[in-house]
């Protein structure tokens, strides 16, 4: 794997307050992106990542990628990938609920959900019944129980140890601020509609 080259610190820039501005109100604030006398090149392309470890959406997905992986790496021994399990907990949590239902609550896309059914139906986890002549309910199986059921278990210990990585409430915090920035994008986007 290789080396994730470390961050451009971000340097907070108090502007003056504008003439006629409102007091209480926070200032505006600038970021202003100095790279690091001991920042590298990323070690395997030996490119530079400029302002991108500053913007949201970079570290994200890098630290889902981690988490993706960590997940993984636990999960290997139970043969299941993320998605996997979530559809598996979510149908686990829905019983009989329809195939489109259970994609758009997972933001996974219908051919690619159909296709992961498929595996997972395959594999003896799921079953898909006929809810109406164009619908399918899905139910967990005996072993998609058992294989859900072993994910969550080894999904609680993942969870206790990035706790030990964030600190004591920086899991929780973390959360809640992922909630507060999907809550006020998805309200922006039905704003735009």
């Amino acid at each position: 794997m290789r080396a994730i080259q470390k961050s451009p610190r971000v340097i907070a820039r108090e502007q003056t307050r504008p003439p006629g501005s409102l007091p209480g109100k926070a200032p505006k604030v600038t970021p202003k992106f100095s790279a690091l006398a001991e920042d590298e090149p990323d070690a395997g392309l030996g490119l530079a990542l400029g302002p991108l470890p500053g913007y949201l959406g970079y570290p994200l997905r890098r630290a889902q990628i981690a988490v993706f992986e960590d997940f993984m790496l636990a999960a290997g021994s139970v043969g299941l990938r993320p998605g996997q399990f979530s559809t598996l907990v979510v149908i686990g949590a829905n019983p009989g609920s329809k195939q489109t239902d259970v994609a758009s609550a997972l933001g996974i896309q219908g051919t690619n959900f159909v296709a992961m059914i498929n595996q997972l139906e395959e594999r003896g986890l799921v079953e898909r019944r006929v809810f109406d002549r164009r619908t399918y309910a899905l139910h967990l199986t005996d072993d998609g129980r058992k294989l859900m059921e072993a994910g969550v278990a080894l999904q609680e210990a993942q969870e206790a140890s990035y706790e030990e990585i964030l600190g004591p409430g920086g899991r929780q915090i973390l959360l809640g601020l992922l909630a507060r920035l999907t809550a006020g994008l998805d309200a922006r986007k039905a704003g735009r509609r």
